[in-house]
């Protein structure tokens, strides 16, 4: 017996889709058979909007009309609601929510400026509020959360009090969401992801990557489709009785 993950006629909003993990999902996620809804932050003179376009173009030429595009930072509360406003009068709701957008600032404390410190709060966990917050009025009841933690929060990586900071928090506010969800029959986990290699780790040291890659097991770092498919697992009816939960995705770490 073979069983067959089918989404389709789901519609998924991810954040943060215009490259690495953020895409990846996307693509699985349109694979299984979900109306894509790509955001990007939509920055001055950034290209996450070229990014998004060419992977709607990509998804669209797969299956027309199953991936749209809507700009938006996370960071900014008034420009997450106008997206969700939009979404609504575009589509009439959605039936999941990847919280994927966030950035990196890495620096020591006593080196971090103020404006380090704010930016990566206020995309790695205000924005993933305010898309919950926001997203819960259009995610139809019976839908699911997914937010993107990190191996950060519990393993304290040298400069990254911000990003860990962040995370830890994002991986709290899923547990209160949970809860506060559960009426709905929304369902509300995170995914914890490791090492994975991306245009972001790509930054890290090489001395820093060879430290890290000892103390994974497996030794070697994740792939982008390793997470996901975790996101494809917790979005589908396999993990029906699953919520609250953080899913380490980490090649089994133990630093």
């Amino acid at each position: 017996m073979s069983i067959e993950i089918d989404l389709a006629g789901k519609r998924a909003l991810v954040t943060g889709a215009s490259q690495g993990i953020g895409a990846q999902i996307a693509r699985t996620l349109h694979q299984a058979g979900c109306l894509l809804i790509l955001n990007h932050p939509d920055l001055e003179g950034g290209r996450t909007k070229a990014d998004a376009d060419a992977l709607a173009d990509e998804l669209c030429r797969q299956r027309p009309g199953s991936a749209l595009v809507y700009g938006a930072d996370v960071a900014d509360p008034t420009a997450v609601e106008a997206m969700m406003r939009s979404i609504e009068a575009d589509l009439g709701g959605i039936d999941a929510l990847i919280c994927n957008a966030g950035i990196l600032r890495d620096r020591t404390i006593a080196k971090m400026s103020i404006d380090e410190w704010r930016s990566v709060i206020d995309v790695n966990l205000s924005g993933v509020f305010y898309c919950c917050k926001f997203g819960l009025e259009i995610l139809r009841d019976g839908g699911t959360i997914v937010n993107m933690g990190s191996l950060s929060a519990s393993a304290g990586f040298h400069g990254q009090s911000n990003y860990a900071a962040a995370k830890s928090g994002v991986q709290a506010l899923t547990r209160v969401l949970s809860r506060e969800c559960a009426k709905r029959s929304i369902r509300v986990n995170a995914i914890a992801p490791g090492l994975i290699e991306t245009a972001m780790s790509a930054t890290l040291s090489e001395a820093v990557r060879t430290e890290m890659h000892k103390a994974i097991p497996w030794r070697k770092f994740g792939d982008p489709q390793d997470v996901a498919n975790a996101v494809l697992f917790l979005c589908s009816p396999l993990a029906g009785y699953i919520t609250g939960h953080v899913l380490e995705v980490n090649g089994g770490w133990r630093g």
